[in-house]
């Protein structure tokens, strides 16, 4: 068709009503995979996601609390820093150019040191991402040393970026997500919701990734048996629960540690012999306020002629608005 040629009026109406029709399809929503190499729910859990209430209030997508004041991202947790130190790789959400990095920041955590020990600088070292159409990810704490690209070079869905650490503005190894379109944060689980809906919008994780990354309410991020009493320093660190029980340990303890609990929630951890009685049990108090984190442990101290040997189960459960909200079984076997 020449330049200058007319369509009748019919057809040029049709086709700009097509064009309508198009924009929202040509303005194609990015699609993301898991930006860590771990399995959710069993190696990483998320512990924070966007902030949805623009008050003072914080809400998550579900109406729930798993996030804090003017929270921007999804945080990805390892249950302790030795898995940090480990190593878990920190993957390319969705293909892009990589616009900024930075990196040289020490992992440590802030608590102790302060926050203005990181101002300016609270996402730590990371990166910048453009997939083209307004849309751009970012990755924050991630470990000194680690990051595998630089400024200008394009990468792939899935490519290696670099580690999770604990560099910036963190009191715990992760990484952090912002995902934004046309420069303003949106949610990967609700893009499109109003603000302080719940469960609206749309979700732009792949397909295959949805039922491992369905809400949860509460997850229980540590399990295990000590000899002794337990500290949380202790189990952030990875240490706790790595000792032999024998039948002549002098205590057997079992403990558990869970993330996105609620004011009003009451926790029981429940220890159980080889032949299935109780013996011991923890029952606290329901929470005053709503925890990121909060451990607990139930234990007994060596019985005359130590402790039999077999399999020992323990129960952590929390209890919420009257009904079962999170639970968890763990055993360990006690051998000579």
């Amino acid at each position: 068709m020449r330049p200058s040629a007319r369509l009748p009026r019919a057809q040029t109406l049709l086709g700009l009503a097509a064009l309508l029709l198009a924009g929202p399809a040509a303005a194609q929503t990015v699609t993301l995979r898991l930006p860590v190499d771990c399995e959710i729910g069993v190696t990483c859990f998320i512990q924070h996601y966007v902030d949805r209430d623009p008050s003072p209030a914080v809400q998550d997508y579900q109406c729930g609390t798993l996030t804090y004041a003017g929270h921007t991202g999804t945080d990805f947790r390892v249950p302790t820093l030795a898995a940090q130190e480990a190593g878990v790789d920190v993957l390319a959400a969705a293909g892009g150019k990589v616009l900024r990095v930075r990196d040289g920041m020490e992992d440590v955590s802030i608590t102790g040191r302060g926050r203005e020990s990181v101002q300016n600088l609270e996402c730590g070292n990371g990166l910048l991402i453009d997939h083209g159409q307004g849309w751009e990810t970012q990755y924050c704490h991630m470990a000194r040393g680690s990051l595998a690209v630089k400024p200008g070079d394009m990468v792939a869905a899935g490519q290696r970026l670099g580690r999770i650490g604990l560099s910036g503005m963190t009191e715990f190894p992760h990484l952090h997500l912002t995902v934004r379109k046309d420069g303003q944060v949106v949610d990967p689980f609700a893009y499109g919701a109003p603000e302080k809906s719940c469960g609206g919008g749309a979700s732009l994780w792949e397909p295959s990734l949805r039922q491992a990354l369905a809400y949860q309410a509460g997850s229980v991020l540590n399990t295990g048996f000590a000899t002794g009493p337990v500290k949380m320093a202790q189990i952030e660190a990875g240490e706790a629960g790595r000792e032999k029980i024998t039948p002549d340990a002098p205590a057997l303890v079992a403990f558990a540690r869970a993330i996105g609990l609620r004011g009003g929630d009451e926790q029981v951890l429940t220890l159980f012999g080889p032949d299935g009685n109780t013996l011991a049990e923890n029952k606290a108090p329901p929470l005053d306020r709503d925890k990121a984190q909060w451990m607990m442990f139930a234990g007994k101290k060596q019985p005359a002629g130590g402790f039999r040997p077999g399999r020992y189960r323990a129960m952590y459960r929390v209890m919420r608005d009257g009904k079962p909200a999170i639970e968890k079984v763990f055993e360990v076997a006690v051998t000579r």
